[in-house]
């Protein structure tokens, strides 16, 4: 039975063979159809590249095959709807999202640059040496990165009195921006506005140089004149007995000198080196005989009489008199009126003339007729001032009395 069937088994495993054979190459020569019908394309994702065979008609649909999302900030080399063809090259770059804040305010950008210097240029955008960029303008982009800007803004500084210079800065406190600058200043100086105030744009800062020392001045000590009463000496006059000298007195005074010019002083010591000496002065009070007239006096001469009994009529007052002569201080010898008081015979009184009249002829009790030609500073109200023909002799002979007074005329 073997024998019979073997020769039908060897025929039927040939045919199946033939048929294995037939399917193969079938689906070879099928492949080699379909693989010689793909168009062979370059495709650039950002810089890296690669070789994909493909079938599809355009740039779109290759891209959806390839399972690639095109974003709308993207840059494709080619329209979506560009048909594609065998050797093309298709570059996509993938743009990154930037989160760019200048002084504060910060905009969301998207780019396909590829350094931070590349992205500022592709948005006009210029900055100077002395702002503040937190990255690097070759620094790669990369996506959601955030990038810093703090422009700087000019500030004058005026150091000293001369000096005066313009700094930039992007803010920040005074003292800061004179560190930052190496603007030095010392501790006793005066800032404007303070290191701890906020710098802000087109602010001013003056730094006032602040210099304290000590002194030592010589000053003269003026001398006084001291009056001594002299009986050998005939009343009015005078005489030196010792001239005065003046002292020395050396001050050490702590001077404050603010940008090289003195701002205050204040004394911190006082040494008399040499005493003042003052000047005596004698003064006479030896009084003079008075010469008995045979004759009587006319009625047209005063007499001590004469000054001692009223006249008759005229208004009365009761008032405070002092003296005074012609040498007085601040006295010039010219009465108010104009009279010439230096030659000491007038018989003259100073007056307030709102009580009475500058030329009235009046009697004082004491001192006789007068005319009330003269004011005075100190005259004021019911105060005369009779007139002596020196300072000496009114302090001597009158001093100061309350009198009765009498306007004649």
């Amino acid at each position: 039975m073997q024998k019979i069937l073997r020769p039908f088994m060897a025929t039927k495993a040939k045919s199946l063979y033939s048929v294995v054979s037939v399917i193969m190459v079938t689906l070879f020569s099928t492949w080699a159809v379909f693989d010689g019908m793909k168009a062979e394309v370059v495709f650039a994702a950002d810089g890296e590249e690669q070789t994909v065979k493909t079938t599809t008609d355009t740039v779109g649909e290759f891209l959806d095959d390839q399972g690639i999302e095109v974003g709308k900030h993207d840059e494709l080399s080619h329209g979506e709807s560009t048909e594609i063809e065998d050797g093309m090259t298709i570059e996509l770059d993938t743009a990154n999202k930037v989160l760019l804040t200048i002084d504060g305010d910060t905009e969301e950008h998207h780019t396909t640059a590829t350094t931070v210097g590349e992205f500022f240029q592709e948005e006009d955008l210029t900055f100077s040496k002395h702002d503040e960029i937190s990255h690097n303008k070759v620094e790669i982009l990369r996506d959601n990165i955030e990038i810093e800007v703090e422009q700087a803004f000019p500030v004058v500084v005026k150091d000293g009195k001369e000096d005066e210079e313009k700094v930039w800065t992007t803010g920040g406190t005074v003292k800061e921006l004179l560190k930052d600058n190496d603007i030095s200043y010392k501790k006793k100086d005066k800032v404007k506005p303070g290191l701890k105030k906020k710098v802000k744009e087109d602010m001013e800062i003056t730094i006032t140089k602040v210099k304290k020392d000590e002194v030592k001045e010589e000053e003269s000590i003026s001398f006084e004149t001291e009056e001594k009463e002299d009986s050998s000496l005939d009343k009015g006059k005078t005489k030196t007995e010792t001239e005065g000298k003046e002292g020395t007195v050396v001050k050490t005074y702590k001077v404050t000198y603010e940008n090289g010019e003195e701002s205050d002083r204040e004394m911190i010591d006082e040494k008399v080196v040499e005493e003042a000496q003052n000047k005596v002065v004698k003064v006479g009070t030896k009084e003079k005989k008075q010469e008995v007239k045979a004759t009587p006096t006319s009625t047209n001469e005063s007499s001590s009489s004469e000054s001692s009994a009223a006249p008759s009529g005229g208004k009365e007052m009761t008032m405070e008199a002092t003296a005074y002569g012609p040498d007085c201080a601040g006295c010039s010898g010219i009465s108010a009126t104009g009279m010439n008081l230096k030659d000491g015979s007038a018989k003259v009184i100073a007056v307030d003339p709102s009580v009475i009249p500058l030329g009235s002829k009046v009697w004082v009790e004491g001192y006789g007729e007068a005319i009330a030609g003269d004011t005075g500073g100190a005259i004021k109200g019911n105060i005369i001032d009779v007139l002596y023909p020196s300072e000496a002799q009114a302090a001597s002979e009158w001093g100061r009395r309350t009198v009765k007074v009498k306007i004649l005329n």
